[in-house]
């Protein structure tokens, strides 16, 4: 069964369709690819998934943790190469608030991002820049 339903609406741009909850996302091409740069390019999408699963894959082990890391932040830093055009790297800063857990815990946390299926799905040659910053 399928998990996402996309339409071509033109101009290079798509409407996807997630199929369980009906969400939809908009993606546009990037102006420095002919495009319009409205939304989300689909390697900016690329680059937020790797962001979004890392820190998923935090709250589930925080949850079995008793850790609450609501409000943490991060932000995504996506580069492009040329021939052929790819994502070159991406960039993952986490920002946390004042957590009152041990390096065990620290330890857990970080290797369940680093780890997570985003990443792991991702090429090796894609560099993965993922930072904790920690209070």
């Amino acid at each position: 069964m399928a998990t996402v339903k996309t339409i071509y609406k033109g101009e290079l741009r798509t409407e996807a369709t997630h199929l369980q909850s009906g969400t939809k996302i908009i993606t546009d091409a990037p102006t420095d690819n002919n495009g319009k740069g409205e939304a989300f390019s689909p390697t900016d999408l690329v680059a937020a998934a790797l962001g979004s699963c890392a820190m998923t894959i935090m709250g589930i082990v925080a949850r079995r943790e008793n850790i609450d890391l609501k409000d943490t932040d991060f932000s995504i830093t996506k580069i492009m190469a040329a021939e052929p055009r790819r994502i070159s790297e991406i960039q993952v800063e986490f920002n946390f608030p004042k957590l009152d857990i041990d390096d065990r815990q620290r330890q857990l946390l970080e290797n369940a991002a680093l780890t997570c299926p985003v990443a792991q799905s991702l090429k090796t040659e894609l560099v993965q820049n993922i930072k904790f910053n920690w209070q």
